[in-house]
């Protein structure tokens, strides 16, 4: 007879830990999709908030006016991408002969985006003056203020625009009446 031990695990000894780890993972799995829908709503509304930045100095920089518009064909969903462009035409969508400066892909599937601003004349967009205000496509001393909202289930962040152009990040739940309502 040999008095070997024999190393590794018993089947039943497996079938326990696998026992263990289903229940802990079912636990678990709920807080883990939260932590991921939170961290992609943070991410696009980081990438935004970037995106109206770097259309605001490209403005002042290029002392041009610069846009940032849907990517959409229609111009109008603001979760299908997003385009930062100096447009020289004037038609608020990038064409052949204008530079694109950025381009964005679409947002995660379940980010909604909307937006309110002071003049809703038209197609969703943003315009920066060469002074890095925020105007009208029409008019770059018509001032163009106001509130992009995005939200993902439950969660909601915003990103107001001023008077002046310039933006800020806000969560509504945290900040209360500072980040109230969407409109301008």
């Amino acid at each position: 007879m040999s008095t070997r031990r024999r190393r590794g695990f018993t089947l039943v000894e497996l079938a326990v830990v696998l026992a263990i780890a289903a229940v802990t993972m079912s636990v678990a799995l709920p807080d883990l999709r939260q932590m991921i829908r939170s961290q992609q709503l943070k991410a696009a509304v980081g990438d935004l908030f970037g995106a109206i930045d770097l259309a605001r100095t490209q403005a002042i920089a290029r002392g041009r006016k610069v846009m940032l518009v849907p990517a959409d064909s229609a111009a109008v969903d603001w979760s299908g991408g997003w385009v930062v462009f100096v447009d020289a035409d004037g038609d608020r969508r990038p064409g052949g002969a204008e530079e694109v400066i950025m381009r964005h892909e679409p947002l995660a599937p379940g980010i909604a985006v909307d937006g309110a601003f002071s003049s809703q004349q038209g197609a969703a967009y943003l315009a920066y003056n060469s002074m890095g205000r925020s105007c009208s496509d029409t008019s770059s001393l018509a001032a163009r203020w106001g509130t992009l909202s995005l939200a993902m289930g439950q969660q909601r962040r915003r990103i107001k625009i001023n008077m002046l152009g310039r933006a800020r990040i806000c969560d509504p739940a945290r900040d209360g009446a500072s980040c109230g309502g969407d409109d301008p």
